[in-house]
């Protein structure tokens, strides 16, 4: 049960970044569990772990952290289809 908890506040966080930045996530539901997770990793590395806590995210570092994936994933995304 944790590990579908895991993933639910993973695509939350994912889904939160995306429409902080008005940016669409590649792959939908999927995109923003990966962004999620993935961008949790990094907010835990850049920012270490303060805040509230929930099913293994702190939720501030975490957001921070999808927010800059996100940021990144859309402006790669953006200079390829620029470049086709």
């Amino acid at each position: 049960m944790s590990f579908l908890w895991f993933l639910i506040i993973g695509g939350v966080i994912g889904w939160l970044a995306g429409v902080i930045l008005g940016k669409d996530i590649p792959g939908g539901i999927i995109g923003n569990i990966i962004a999620g997770i993935i961008g949790a990793w990094i907010g835990g590395m850049l920012l270490g772990s303060w805040g509230p806590k929930v099913s293994d995210f702190y939720i501030f570092p975490a957001i921070i952290g999808a927010i800059i994936l996100v940021f990144v994933v859309s402006f790669i995304m953006k200079s390829m289809r620029r470049a086709s």
